[in-house]
């Protein structure tokens, strides 16, 4: 005797061995021994044997239409030998029985299991649908099969070419286009990245870092909603300066501006920043858009503002132009004795837009000292850098050398770089980075004073944090620094300007103590910070990687900066030289170019000669 039963989602047959009623022994087909349960048996029989049984049974299944089956079943739950006896006329054997229950089995989406040998047929909303799901996702398998089959042959199918945003930067597992990547990738032994590049999907490498970050970070796009009408300002006052800016040659968002008036006894310095705080209200579509940027986004030969160009456009102080501004004025004794400030609300005639290329070059430390300077602004300029040494030496805490002497300047045009040195630390910095931390730390205490509440930054036993409250910086030697000075491209510094406006005007502020507005600025401001300084570096390596292949350099000379790591001449480029010998850091090398990648941003190198002894 022999018996047909279920095991495990699967059907088997054996021979009984023992019948213990609740459970049998039988031996399968295979001659493997096997315990059964009594409730798993669907049926017994004596003929035929069960080798190739399984196999007759799968065979008869096969023929068995279960579109047929399916009509041939009423609404109501049935055994498997009821439908049997109604399909075949007569009382199935044990094979047809057999090839039945596997049919039934095999067609869930006809069938409903309902218990041992017990079915119910699908109704026929839920069976078209599930065969319609069943077409849906056998065409997806068709053209999955037929992508990868393309991308094998390194061709971009057109219907993917939608689809490269999600396949280059955020891969979805669940979608057929990547399953198709990743099958034609493992074909072809190429990572899915290097293929999608050989297929072409990859036309221009500075698109495809930048296209990524906008992917990650700007999901909604780069571009502005339209500001609202803003206002021409005509009734603030004229100030009677004619003031001028320093900055570089492609800066559009001219935040500030200095003025230098003769007074009877001593000077007057202006320094004004725009007032975009005017035009942009908290909460209107353009502050919310702002909200979320938090700051310009810089990269060399493009950026992506924080305010729409219509704005920027109506604040800068541009060349030209009488802009709105907030001006903090100090009064100087002939001495540049500090006998007070006043900040004030106004309207500033920018009279020069100064250029910092064209600035070092004439107005080095040696000129300055010697006084005989041709320049337009030379009087100014002096008198403003003068000043800005004596309130260096008031804070005691001159500038800290960076690790790298030199900035870098990236100016991209026509697809080509020139990336331009200049010295750190060159007058015309000191002039404009002292003016801002005292009109900073001016501000910062004016709100103090006032009881308004400001974003500051502060920095105690080395830890730099964003703070509402004021607090000292102990590296600038300050007891307070609140950013103000940049509200054209950083939102604390235009919440900020919000601040000051309120108190200059006698307003209540508009955010109070525990703003919630604020507190989510405060916590947001530094990560978005800190991830667009990394994509800048990253693309100012990538234009470094390209000037390389530009200039078509093959050897360079370098400076060791730890281990294996230099630093290429003249570029802020650092690269590993696994070949390096140990050598003491600033060591000058010679180093080979080799294969540069523009798509992880690396290049590979070879160590050359040792050109000299370590400097100091």
């Amino acid at each position: 005797m022999h018996v047909f039963y279920e095991d495990e989602g699967s059907f088997r047959v054996g021979t009984i061995l023992a019948d213990n009623n609740t459970s049998l022994q039988v031996e399968t087909a295979s001659g493997k021994r096997a315990k059964v349960k009594a409730a798993n048996v669907l049926f017994r029989f004596s003929e035929p044997g069960t080798h190739g049984f399984m196999d007759r049974a799968h065979e008869l299944a096969a023929e068995m239409d279960a579109e047929f089956l399916w009509q041939c079943c009423g609404p109501d739950e049935f055994s498997f030998e009821i439908l049997g006896r109604e399909y075949f006329g007569r009382e199935p054997s044990p094979v047809e029985s057999a090839a039945l229950l596997v049919r039934l089995h095999d067609s869930p989406i006809y069938f409903y299991k309902k218990g041992r040998g017990h079915y119910k047929a699908a109704p026929e909303d839920a069976l078209r649908a599930a065969l319609a799901s069943v077409e849906r996702k056998r065409q997806q398998a068709l053209l999955q099969a037929q992508y990868a089959e393309q991308l094998g042959r390194f061709e971009l199918p057109p219907a993917l070419v939608q689809a490269l945003p999600m396949l280059l930067y955020r891969p979805d597992r669940n979608t057929i286009e990547v399953k198709a990547l990743e099958a034609a990738s493992t074909a072809t032994k190429q990572a899915p990245l290097r293929l999608l590049e050989k297929c072409g999907a990859i036309p221009s490498t500075r698109d495809y870092h930048v296209n990524r970050f906008l992917y990650q970070h700007f999901p909604q796009g780069r571009d502005h909603p339209l500001p609202e009408d803003l206002a021409a300002h005509d009734a603030l006052p004229v100030a009677e300066v004619r003031a001028f800016s320093i900055d570089d040659v492609t800066t559009t968002e001219i935040d500030d501006a200095f003025s230098v008036t003769r007074l009877a006894e001593g000077w007057q310095i202006g320094v004004h920043i725009a007032a975009p705080a005017l035009g942009v209200a908290p909460g209107s579509p353009v502050d919310e858009v702002a909200a979320k940027r938090l700051s310009t986004v810089y990269m060399p030969g493009d950026k992506i503002t924080m305010l729409p160009e219509a704005v920027i456009d109506a604040y800068t102080l541009a060349e030209g132009r009488t802009a709105p501004a907030l001006s903090l004025y100090l009064q100087l004794r002939s001495d540049l004795t500090l006998l007070g400030t006043s900040t004030r609300l106004e309207r500033v005639p920018i009279a020069a837009n100064l250029r910092l290329d064209a600035l070092d070059r004439t107005f080095t430390e040696e000129a300055l000292q010697a006084g005989e300077i041709a320049h337009s602004h030379a009087r100014e300029i002096r008198l403003l850098w003068e000043f800005a040494c004596v309130l260096e030496a008031a804070r005691g805490r001159p500038e800290q050398p960076r690790p790298l002497p030199m900035d870098y300047s990236f100016y991209v045009e026509d697809d080509r770089v020139r990336i331009a040195e200049r010295r750190r630390g060159a007058p015309i910095d000191k002039l404009v980075a002292e003016l801002m931390i005292f009109v900073n730390t001016e501000w910062g205490r004016t709100l103090a004073e006032h009881g308004a509440p400001g974003i500051y930054r502060a920095q105690s036993g080395g830890r730099v944090k964003l703070t509402t409250a004021p607090a000292p910086h102990d590296a600038l030697g300050v007891d307070q620094y609140l950013w103000a000075s940049s509200p054209l491209r950083r939102y604390v510094d235009l919440i900020n300007q919000r601040q000051l406006l309120a108190v200059l005007q006698g307003a209540p502020p508009p955010y109070g103590k525990g703003s919630e507005a604020m507190l989510a600025v405060l916590r947001d401001f530094e990560l978005a910070n800190d991830t667009y300084y990394d994509f800048q570096r990253s693309m100012e390596r990538y234009w470094c990687l390209r000037w390389l292949l530009q200039e078509k350099v093959t050897r360079c000379e370098a400076t060791v900066a730890r281990e294996n790591l230099v630093k290429l001449d003249p570029l802020p480029l650092l690269i590993k030289v696994p070949s390096l010998p140990d050598l003491p850091p600033m060591t000058r090398v010679e180093v080979e170019i080799g294969e540069i990648d523009l798509l992880d941003l690396t290049v590979s190198a070879q160590f050359r000669a040792r050109l000299d002894q370590a400097a100091a």
